[in-house]
Order: C-alpha cells, then structure tokens, then sequence
C-alpha cells in the first residue's frame, strides 16, 4: 500500500493550492479526483474566463453561521498574494465590476498556472478515482478504484453538491461525518430563481432582458443587473439574494433605484401634460419591460395624458415601481447553483489550520465548509486562503 505524506480529496481550486503550498514544504502529495481531469470547474467559471478574485475581499462578504471563522485564513493569504502569481504567469486579467478580477483569455489560464506549480513541487494525480471505503487507524487508510493508500494528513476539498455534472457531490458531508462532525444545512446558493404564478408569463416573454435593479430579501439587497429567463429570474443581482432566501419569502424588486419615480413623475406632468406614462418611463426602463408593467398597472389609463392623471395615481405606480413584490417558488436548485450554502460546522474546524477538533490530521478546505462567499470571485479567494492555510502545516 502506498504511504503519502499528504492526500487531498479533490483537485479543485482549494485541493489544489493545498497540494501545491504543502509540496513546497517537501510533503510528497497525492490528489484523488473521480473526474477525469482536475480542475473541471475552474474550467467552467465566470462564463469561460474565471473570475479568480476580488480586490475587495472582506469578511463581510462571507456568509457562515460562524462569521468569524473565515477571517485568520483570509489575512493569511489574500487577494494580493494571489494577483501576484498571476502575475509570475504573465497571466493577463481585468475588473469587470465591483473588484471582480476575470481572465483576459480563457479560465484555462488559471488552470495551467495551478498545474504547473503542481508539477513543480512534485504532486501526484490519480484521476477518475473514486474513494469506496477511508477510515483512521495509525494512518488514513482509503480504498479507491485505482489502489489503497495510506497517508498521515488527508485533506477533504471535495467541494459541495453543486454542478453534479462537474463533480459535485455529498462526499466530504460523508466523510465529515463518520469523524464525528456536524453538517449545518445544505442548500443551492448563487442560483436562479424560477416562478410558476403570473410573473413566469411575463419573464418567458422578457427572456433575455437585463437591467441593474436593487433586489432584496429580509434586510440584505443588492445593487446590480437582473435577467429575466423562460423560467423566472437570474443574473447577478437574483444569484447573490439567492444565497439569503428561504422557500415562501418574497423578494423586493426596485426597478429604479437611481431615481425618485414620484418626483419624476410629478416633473413630466408639468413639462410634458400630453404625454402618456409609458412614453415617459420609455426614458427609463427597456421597452419590452414598460409594456409589460403598463398591462400590469395602468392598462386602464393607458391612453390618458399625463395633465388628467392624478398623484394618487403617481404615488402608487411609484410604489410599485420601488417595491415591485415578487414571490418564487423555488431556485433552479443544484443543477445551475455556482456553490452549496452551508456545510461542516466550522466550530468544529481549526480556523487557523483547517485542521478538524475530532481527528487528529484530517483537515476540511473550500466549499464544503459552511463557508459561502459572495458572488464576484469570493468563493475562489476562500478557495486559496483555506487551502494555503492547510498546505502550510499537514
């Protein structure tokens, strides 16, 4: 049986800066990964070109039922310390918005840096290998489909369920369990919503339609751009609300959050008397979007001037112009969710290590924590961080 040093779980973002940080130190490193090639997510993210990062990550962008277990990794290796290996590839990127750092060319970039610096510090792969039985005994035992192995520190960054069809699975929830841990409530975050009342008529015949709204659930909201889909809502401003909404909550659509529609509406009255109120809000909101709203909330004053129309009117269409109420039945669910909401409980997890309270040399890293970050390249900086601060010691 082959005895390693150190065995990661998943050669994803986090295993793989994991493997990559532990072989500087002269650990003899193997990765497991059930698909065929590492780092098929990686491949797949922000549309193609990765957004790896944010130049403003905070903790605060982070959601845990432990918020302050994420702050010692997060200082520990930042955005910074990643922007500057990017930096040694001569790997060219951009900020699209809000800090979010995106590949000029191809997510293929990240990748081919991580594996190069894999192979420079010597790690092993071992791919389309699935784990059939793991246990502790003096080492970490594992019996995979392509050999046993034995290692002193095993690192679970098998992710979350997420994507199915890129690897996401319940495998590290297993394994944390069987070593004592407690799993806090899984759920799809960063995930599209979808309507089956009246609304998911109107979003089949606005697919394809963006414009920045501020959304929001409870006390969170979101200042950025909302898609409307054949089956509902999506684009940033719906995926980053996702991760705080519960079956049955309605959300808040500002459709204007620039702009005082009452005063708006007041001033054209005065300067415009003969024009009708979609010809005004034509100025402000797409189209295809004014028509529908006009069916909506005024179809019977839809041919009346503005000079005949009164501001009880105006007060109320500003109303619903502010906090235009919307109720989803669901999410798209783990199909179409970027990461897992929830995850092991991190009370249960050295903060500064990764290294679990219950056994001695297992070590939990990324996504399947209960570590969620914001939409905008959060997810992959927890990525680093929790990796490097489990590379540094197994």
């Amino acid at each position: 049986m082959d005895i390693w040093d150190v065995v990661v779980v998943g050669a994803g973002a986090a295993g793989l800066m994991c493997a990559i940080t532990a072989g500087r130190r002269g650990r003899r490193v193997l990765m497991l990964e059930a698909a065929n090639r590492p780092g098929k997510k990686i491949l797949m993210s922000g549309g193609g070109r990765c957004n790896f990062t944010n130049l403003h990550v905070d903790p605060d962008n982070f959601i845990s039922e432990n918020p302050n277990f994420c702050k010692s990794a997060l200082s520990g290796y930042t955005q910074w310390d990643f922007i500057k290996l990017v930096q040694e590839y001569d790997i060219q990127y951009h900020e699209k918005t809000l800090g979010q750092l995106f590949c000029n060319s191809s997510s293929k970039d990240i990748l081919d840096m991580l594996l190069a610096e894999a192979e420079k510090e010597k790690v092993n792969f071992k791919t389309k290998c699935n784990i059939e039985r793991y246990e502790h005994k003096e080492f970490f035992e594992l019996a995979t489909s392509q050999g046993n192995f034995m290692s002193k520190s095993l690192v679970v960054a098998s992710g979350g369920l997420s994507v199915p069809t890129l690897g996401g699975s319940d495998l590290g929830y297993q394994i944390a369990k069987q070593f004592g841990h407690k799993i806090n409530e899984l759920r799809p975050a960063l995930v599209p919503f979808v309507f089956t009342d009246d609304f998911k008529l109107m979003s089949e015949k606005l697919s394809g339609l963006s414009l920045p709204v501020c959304l929001s659930v409870a006390k969170n909201q979101f200042v950025e751009d909302v898609l409307f889909t054949h089956r509902g809502l999506s684009g940033p401003a719906v995926l980053q609300i996702s991760s705080y909404w519960r079956e049955g909550m309605a959300i808040k659509l500002n459709l204007l959050p620039t702009l005082d529609c009452m005063a708006y509406l007041i001033k054209q009255k005065s300067e415009q008397p003969k024009a009708l109120l979609r010809t005004i809000f034509y100025r402000l909101l797409p189209r295809n979007l004014v028509l529908e709203l006009e069916k909506l909330w005024w179809l019977e004053k839809k041919e009346v001037p503005l000079a005949e129309l009164s501001e009880l009117l105006f007060k109320t269409l500003a109303e619903k112009m502010h906090n235009w109420n919307l109720r989803p039945s669901g999410t798209e669910g783990y199909r179409t969710a970027e990461v897992t909401l929830g995850g092991i409980d991190t009370n249960q997890i050295s903060s500064k290590t990764m290294e679990s309270k219950k056994q001695p040399g297992l070590y939990f890293i990324g996504e399947v924590l209960d570590v969620t970050g914001h939409l905008g390249g959060f997810n992959f900086q927890w990525a680093w961080a929790s990796g490097y601060a489990a590379g540094k010691v197994t």
